[in-house]
């Protein structure tokens, strides 16, 4: 759950290729021209999986599968018991709880991502670093995922319910390791060296799933998701909410 600045939930998607034969349509048939399932996941601050989307079909964007979702449907019609907005550190002004997203998710009060355009301002490239440094988790953990179960790296050849089982049983396991073992699994992890320099993850010497199609669709910004990101952005940059490297890192 993110909020208040600190715990952060990643969004992200990853595809892993199948085997099916002829006949089979183009619904599993990406953009990239192989048959694959698409796995749209939430990931908590400790890069456990806390919920997955398995088995959207590769021919289906981002945006399109996160439209279809039984969880934005929850988050819209306010099922999900999240608390209250309250309070940055420091600070005064309610924020509510949110999501990190990138830019196949429209910028909502619940579902915060970075600023897009090319000329940015210098709050807003230090407001995305600090974004990007909080999605750093999600990265490293679909990351150490496909590096330590390589049958998401193979074409499976099997039925797309037994891929789903199969996707399914490596999370429950990735999870369980994160769980009893969680200083063996900090070691392949991107981290920030003494000088702030980007250190890469052990997992990135290995093959990575893909991402999918990145398309924005109907999911356009709203006002109020400007508003809290602006919030937001001046919050980081002020002496509250500020980190002391923050400035070398641009």
């Amino acid at each position: 759950m993110t909020g208040s600045g600190s715990r952060k939930d990643l969004w992200r998607s990853g595809t892993s290729p199948m085997h099916w034969g002829p006949g089979s349509g183009s619904t599993y048939f990406n953009y990239k021209k192989f048959y694959s399932i698409v796995l749209l996941a939430l990931v908590d601050s400790d890069y456990k999986f806390i919920w997955a989307d398995i088995g959207g079909r590769g021919a289906a964007s981002d945006a399109q599968l996160w439209n279809a979702s039984d969880l934005k449907s929850a988050i819209e019609d306010g099922d999900l018991d999240l608390p209250d907005a309250e309070p940055l550190p420091h600070d005064t002004e309610d924020i509510p709880y949110f999501y990190i997203g990138d830019d196949a998710f429209g910028l909502r009060t619940f579902m915060q991502k970075p600023y897009g355009h090319r000329a940015l301002a210098l709050e807003e490239r230090i407001f995305n670093y600090r974004l990007s440094r909080a999605r750093r988790v999600v990265e490293n953990a679909f990351g150490i995922l496909s590096n330590r179960f390589q049958v998401l790296m193979s074409t499976m050849q099997h039925h797309p319910s037994t891929i789903r089982l199969i996707v399914t049983t490596c999370l429950v396991l990735h999870n369980l390791m994160r769980t009893r073992y969680p200083r063996l699994q900090n070691r392949p992890v991107d981290h920030e060296g003494r000088n702030q320099e980007i250190v890469p993850g052990e997992w990135r010497n290995g093959r990575q799933m893909r991402d999918c199609q990145v398309v924005q669709g109907p999911n356009r910004d709203n006002r109020e998701g400007k508003k809290v990101r602006n919030t937001l952005k001046h919050w980081i940059n002020s002496e509250a909410g500020s980190v002391p490297w923050q400035h070398d890192m641009i």
